[in-house]
């Protein structure tokens, strides 16, 4: 498989979803197939020696990796929800975004105590989601093992906010 420039794919999209913020849609990555499979082919090399119970996922665009990525490992995968979208007892949180706040929620029931877990999602910006949702696994019994994002806008210090997990991202900005 030749190695497709992943970041040469990722259309910016200026003042969405609010003037001043500089989007970057990966929606143009992954309609190249090849691009796509890069993603979930070298995430899934990663991660498959470490003995991972679940890929957990981070509504929404998360989804689009998570998934594949669970396939590909063979374990499950846990979905990470805004509220009032999943249908069993959940843990919730609040948090700040960049541009405001928001809440997560997960099943209280998502993992077997001790769990070992990889979260994805699109993008690190300033950490407030990601960091949200760790205390969501951890608050559910399970272990993070890293974090794993497609792009990382490195400017906002995103990984300021997750001292002591390890980050991954394969597009840096």
């Amino acid at each position: 498989m030749t190695n497709v420039d992943l970041a040469s794919l990722v259309r910016n999209v200026p003042d969405f979803p609010i003037p001043g913020i500089q989007f970057k849609d990966i929606t143009t990555l992954i309609s190249n197939g090849s691009a796509f499979q890069q993603v979930i082919t070298t995430l899934a090399d990663r991660y498959r020696p470490l003995g991972i119970d679940a890929v957990v996922g981070i509504e929404s665009r998360g989804f689009i990796f998570s998934a594949p990525l669970a396939l590909e490992l063979k374990v499950g995968l846990v979905p990470v929800r805004k509220p009032g979208k999943l249908p069993a007892d959940t843990y919730q949180i609040e948090y700040a975004l960049e541009y405001g706040t928001s809440k997560l929620e997960i099943h209280r029931d998502a993992f077997v105590p001790g769990a070992r877990v990889i979260v994805i999602d699109d993008l690190l910006a300033t950490g407030g989601t990601i960091s949200a949702a760790t205390q969501l696994i951890e608050q559910a019994g399970a272990r993070v093992i890293e974090l794993a994002f497609v792009i990382e806008l490195a400017f906002l210090n995103g990984r300021d906010k997750l001292e002591g997990y390890p980050v991954y991202s394969l597009i840096q900005y």
